[in-house]
């Protein structure tokens, strides 16, 4: 069985290395001629633990990376999924240009699978026509499956083996024969459903994570006020045997949880009335750290600006993801404040892409009188000792000492 991954990103790549190196020949296709002439001589495009090993057996076993889409068996379409912000709705955009594109060299009988988070429908609304107007019949002359990912960034391989996994297609027999190319790697129970539970089922599970985060940053609001201990209340309230709450932050970032529940904000507007707040709380958390920030500031007489330190540019720990990264969108809503050399420093991030980012970490410290900890990077806490003597705003409670301004 011959399978062309198209889209060789944060989930395409992964997922082709997983097939390959599982003895399954795999041929990955990107438009990006760049990130291919890169994969085709033997470099990675993003690290990930086990990543290298993956890569070098899958180059063993004679994986192909290439701009060109190939007749295969399979076709795992993993592009991104964005959202329309002014609709809230999803934009199929790359996806269907994925899928017209796939239908240009698919043979009749092949699977066409398509991995990207999506909302609700989307197969019928913009596949399925996409496939029809093409002079297909679908459930003849191509099979369409909804196959979601679910892997978290910083752990994609341990995720791909044993997280459970979710195949909705139109035929179950195609659904077996899918399952089963799945099981090439994945060691966890894969369920067999129908396609719009499929799609319902990836949107549902990050977003109950999104309002789950939402309730620790409205609880971290609340405590403010009163000069509470919200972390210390957390962990009091989670020994309750049913009681897990998340952790605060300064918002959340990702292209999962911070994009999904729009799909159904998007699509049920008269009925998500806590899937939107939950939203709009954890959206308006950059403002909260930013409010934040000047309280902290006018507390110890600092009044440049320019001597405040972002620390960590990523979306979570000890990934390099910028992608929805809270500290982006606190930068992005400063807005003419970047001129005024508000600073940065992310240790996974080894080029500059922003204004006044730091390359080196002691540097970066010496330039600042105030750090704020936006990333609970690994590397920050092994060198908590260098940014003593300085003001440190900890948003995410990875810092210990006494004097430390916190959520």
């Amino acid at each position: 069985m011959k399978v062309n991954v198209i889209g060789l990103g944060y989930i395409g790549l992964p997922t082709a290395l997983m097939f390959a190196s599982s003895g399954v020949e795999v041929v990955g296709t990107d438009y990006d001629e760049k990130l291919v002439g890169t994969l085709a001589s033997g470099v990675l495009t993003f690290e990930e633990e086990g990543m290298k090993e993956l890569f070098e057996m899958s180059r063993k076993n004679g994986i192909k990376f290439t701009t060109e889409y190939q007749k295969a068996d399979v076709y795992i379409v993993a592009v991104p999924t964005p959202y329309i912000k002014e609709s809230k709705k999803i934009d199929p955009c790359f996806v269907v240009s994925a899928v017209e594109s796939v239908l240009k060299v698919l043979p009749k009988g092949a699977v066409l699978v398509v991995e990207s988070t999506v909302s609700p429908g989307t197969m019928d609304k913009f596949v399925r026509p996409a496939v029809e107007k093409a002079g297909f019949n679908p459930g003849k002359d191509v099979h369409l499956v909804h196959a979601p990912e679910r892997i978290l960034p910083g752990s994609m391989i341990r995720e791909l083996r044993k997280n459970s996994r979710t195949i909705g297609a139109d035929d179950r027999d195609i659904g077996e024969k899918i399952k089963k190319l799945y099981q090439s790697f994945c060691e966890a129970e894969i369920v067999l459903t129908d396609i719009r539970t499929a799609e319902m089922t990836k949107v549902v599970e990050n977003t109950y994570r999104d309002i789950n985060i939402a309730f620790a940053n409205e609880l971290a609001k609340i405590c403010r006020r009163d000069d509470l201990d919200v972390y210390e209340i957390i962990n009091i309230a989670n020994r309750h045997p049913r009681v897990n709450i998340l952790q605060p932050g300064p918002g959340v970032g990702g292209h999962c949880i911070s994009v999904d529940p729009w799909f159904l904000v998007g699509d049920y507007p008269d009925l998500v009335n806590i899937i939107l707040a939950a939203r709009n709380i954890n959206d308006g958390m950059p403002n909260f750290v930013l409010k934040r920030i000047h309280e902290i500031m006018e507390e110890n007489g600092i009044k440049d600006i320019s001597r405040i330190g972002l620390y960590g540019i990523t979306y979570k720990e000890d990934v390099n993801d910028v992608r929805e990264s809270p500290t982006l969108q606190m930068l992005e809503s400063m807005g003419d404040h970047l001129a005024f050399g508000i600073k940065c420093f992310d240790p996974m991030i080894d080029e500059k892409i922003v204004e006044n980012q730091y390359l080196d970490f002691d540097e970066f410290v010496d330039d600042v009188d105030m750090v704020v900890v936006m990333v609970g990077h690994s590397h920050i806490k092994a060198n908590a000792g260098k940014i003593k003597g300085k003001v440190i705003f900890d948003t995410r409670n990875v810092i210990e000492g006494e004097k430390i301004y916190r959520l």
